[in-house]
């Protein structure tokens, strides 16, 4: 049966989850190889600082050109964290930057380049790969390889339950994968 959801054109129904599956990082770096060079510098940079990947995105050239620990405000949550770009990270995205954003816009320099980019992006890496359709990889797959790999409240949810759902991630994805595909976690 399908999952009832309230969308934004009125009530419909979708088959399975559409929840960000966490993915081994050995298959992650798969993934990031088939990617577009902005894509794969976008993807490495969420995976190494935990942020979402639209404030990734909406790095400005001159907050890297300042500094290698530049100061982000989340945008969902509204709080302020520093993050630290290792040299080479910080290199690659300066030479990847624009006038005004590290990862321009296709259309448009002044605007910078959306997070539905990059998941489409990752759906046909998933696709190139033959990952089961039923893994979602998406960009927030990037955040429950941080969460998995730095533990203990490493993104600082203020709900327990959501920062232990991060931290258990790779364990749900295996109960979701049913001993099948064990690569990918």
């Amino acid at each position: 049966m399908g999952v009832v959801e309230l969308a934004k054109s009125g009530v419909s129904t979708r088959r399975g989850s559409r929840r960000s599956d966490y993915i081994a990082p050995p298959m992650m770096r798969h993934i990031l190889v088939a990617l577009t060079r902005p894509n794969r510098l976008a993807m490495i940079t969420a995976l190494q600082t935990g942020l979402r990947i639209s404030d990734v995105l909406a790095l400005r050239t001159e907050q890297v050109m300042r500094t290698a620990r530049p100061t982000v405000r989340e945008t969902k949550t509204g709080r302020t964290r520093r993050i630290y770009l290792s040299a080479e990270l910080r290199q690659a995205l300066l030479a990847q930057a624009g006038k005004i954003w590290i990862f321009e816009g296709r259309l448009d320099w002044r605007r910078h380049r959306t997070r539905q980019a990059v998941a489409k992006d990752l759906e046909r890496a998933r696709k190139l790969l033959r990952v089961p359709r039923d893994m979602v990889i998406s960009p927030h797959s990037a955040r429950k390889i941080y969460a998995a790999t730095h533990r203990h409240g490493a993104l600082a949810h203020r709900s327990p339950e959501v920062a232990a759902l991060y931290e258990c991630s790779r364990e749900i994805t295996a109960a979701k994968l049913r001993g099948r595909r064990p690569d990918l976690i």
